[in-house]
Formats: C-alpha cells, structure tokens, sequence
C-alpha cells in the first residue's frame, strides 16, 4: 500500500469570509423566519469598520438587516474595536432589491407549482460525498481541521486561553494508505498547522505552549501525533490585527472548508445566503444525503455522487455515482446508481420536502462545515434506509 499526504483547512467564525457567511444566512434565517417561502440571494461584504449587505430577496414580511448584522458579529466576539471590530459602532450598509420575475416565473410560478413541478433555481453541478475512515462518514483531515477551530472558539468563550480573539486557521496533513478493497486508512498526523488571533504583548513561546496543550492536544488523538509530527503554530509571528480589520471578507469564499476540506469534488456553487430552492444549497444537501446513505449502508467505503440541474427544470439532468473501486463485493458503480435511482427522488421540490428545508436553519451552517455535524435539523445527516431489493 503507497502512502501519500493529504491537507485540509479550517477557519474560526471570526474570519472575514466566515463572518460574511453567518451573516448572510442570517439574513436567510430572517426571512425565513416571516416567510417560509421567502426566496434569497444575500450576499456580505467586510472590510474595516463596515459591514455591506447586497442581494436580490423577495420576502412576505420586514427583516431588520441592522439586527442581523450587528448580532452576529456580537455572537462572532467582535464586541470591542481595541480588536479591530465592533458590531456596536460599525457600519453596516443595505442594498438590497427583488428577485427577477422572469426566475420567478420559470422557476416557482409564483408559488403555484406543486412540489414535483418546482424547477431548479439555476443551472449547475453539486457533490456529494463519505467516507467511513470516521464516525461522522467524513474525511478525518477536515475533521480535525473542523474540531481544532471549533476548540480554539471554546477555549477564546470559556476564557481557558483568555488572550485568544475571534480570527484562527486551522490546517491537518494526514499520512494515509489505501487497502486493496480502496478504504483509506490514516496512518498518523503529519503537520498541523494554527494561526490564531491573540492579544498584544504576548510572547510567542506562551501561544505555542497554550495551543498545544490546550486546542490541539484535546483534540487530535495521542495514538495520531509522535516525535515526527511538525507543528507550524503562528508561524508568521504576531497575529493581532485580524477580522475586517486584517483582511477583506466575501461570501462564498470558502466553499471547500464548507464541504469536504478538498476531497472528493466540488461543484463551484457557494451555499450561504441561498434560500433552498437554490440547488446550489438543496442539490448538495441531497447529494450529501444519498452518498452518505450509501456509505452507511456498506454498499461501498467511500462515495462521490453528482447530480446536475437546468434552470427551471424539475428533473435532474445526470446523476453520477464513483466509489473509487471501493464498492461492496459483487456489486459495481453501476449498481450503486440503480439503487440511488430508486431509493431517491432528486426533483428540487422533492428534496425540499423530503429534507425539510423550509425552516430558518441555516446560520449555524456557515461556521465549522455544512456536513458531518450531529444536529437534528441537518436532515440530510440522517442517512435513508435504502430499499436493496
């Protein structure tokens, strides 16, 4: 077996990308809060000082941006600009217009359409994909990339490490090797990479020792780290200027953190701020549900599932299934799609009723990964009982 390294990255609610992110599907959140049948297309913007909200929304009640916004950053820890951002004193600026009628129209038919009838809200091409290497059937590099940012949040709010601010990335590379049935199988930890937002006036020797023992000790299992294991923590030295103040944010710009920390594939589609019709959201929603499913089943170690949508089109154009020569003995890729086929129906009103996508979830999705996580309301988590006859 032939053993290669792979890396995979995280970033804590305090990045600007990841701020914008909660933002937005903040904004979503709101409006589906008054309208479950609110359509959305938020983006955010940051910068220092300002936070900018744009987009297209249509939405049967009033959403208070300046509420959203300001929240937001408040629940991030941006609460104070000696860190370099404020939610009480930045500025926050709206421009917000309605959906194009003719997507509406070709779309939802003004709401009209029945649920196998709705058409998907765009062209494009969406991934899913598992893995059983982890309990979570995801990737254990984006793991435990995911798992150190969120003990790095933990450590900054429970005052364990009371010099940590809101701004951290996180990076694991993992030594692994597939067996002859194509499972991987990681080997051991071989760098893990932190760089994290601290107050002035600290010394460096006190970040690191803080963070190992703290943040990537509790996490990354003992059996996973020996004397080989590079550690690169603040590798550029002081990191006091972050958030907006230290970089420019953008919604969307952290789509692969979002998913599956670079394995498998990824469509190109961002998910915050699109309301579920989007099949930028749904259609990976669901293909994570059908691949995960899959995995748990047995039928296979590993699964990427595509699926594709023309605009305004119920029926999905293609669906692609590839388990990596990792599938069941006795059946083949080709199996695996027949039983995809008939155990789930793709349309997007369908998975929108099948997922129970309607209901204002979504910003506690736009930190630590849309997939792999243990919440109720991610439904498509929940793997289906599939039909094998």
């Amino acid at each position: 077996m032939t053993s290669y390294l792979f890396t995979s990255e995280c970033v804590t609610p305090g990045h600007p990308d990841k701020l914008c992110d909660q933002v937005s599907d903040g904004v979503l959140d709101a409006a589906l809060t008054v309208d479950p049948h609110a359509k959305v297309a938020c983006e955010c913007a940051t910068t220092t000082g300002a936070v900018f909200i744009i987009g297209e929304i249509c939405c049967n009640g009033l959403i208070d941006y300046q509420k959203v916004a300001r929240a937001t950053i408040a629940k991030i820890g941006f609460d104070d600009s000696n860190k370099g951002f404020d939610h009480k004193t930045c500025s926050v600026v709206v421009s917000v217009g309605e959906q194009s009628p003719e997507i509406a129209d070709s779309v939802h038919g003004h709401r009209s359409k029945a649920p196998e009838e709705i058409g998907a809200g765009d062209q494009g091409h969406m991934f899913g994909y598992a893995t059983d290497e982890t309990e979570e059937l995801m990737p254990l590099t984006h793991v435990l990339s995911t798992k150190l940012c969120a003990r790095l949040v933990e450590c900054r709010e429970q005052n364990i490490l009371d010099w940590l601010r809101p701004d951290a990335k996180t990076q694991v590379t993992i030594e692994y090797k597939h067996d002859e049935a194509g499972k991987c199988i990681p080997q051991r930890v071989h760098t893990v990479v932190v760089s994290t937002q601290h107050n002035p006036g600290l010394a460096h020797e006190d970040i690191v020792r803080g963070i190992k023992e703290e943040v990537i000790n509790k996490v990354i299992p003992a059996e996973l780290l020996n004397d080989e294991t590079v550690y690169h923590i603040n590798p550029s030295g002081s990191f006091v200027v972050g958030g907006p103040m230290g970089d420019a944010g953008l919604t969307g710009r952290k789509i692969i953190i979002d998913t599956y920390g670079g394995w498998g594939a990824h469509g190109g589609g961002a998910f915050s701020g699109k309301d579920p019709t989007k099949v930028d959201r749904s259609g990976a929603y669901a293909a994570r549900w059908v691949a995960k499913s899959l995995v748990n089943a047995g039928l296979c170690h590993r699964v990427l599932v595509q699926v594709s949508y023309a605009i305004g089109v119920a029926k999905p154009l293609s669906v692609f299934v590839n388990s990596y020569g990792s599938v069941k003995k006795g059946l083949t890729d080709t199996d695996l799609l027949n039983i995809v086929n008939k155990n789930f129906d793709l349309r997007p009103g369908i998975i929108l009723r099948d997922l129970n996508l309607l209901r204002p979830i979504y910003q506690k999705t736009a930190a630590f990964g849309h997939f792999g996580r243990n919440d109720p309301d991610f439904t498509w988590e929940s793997p289906k009982t599939l039909n094998l006859e």
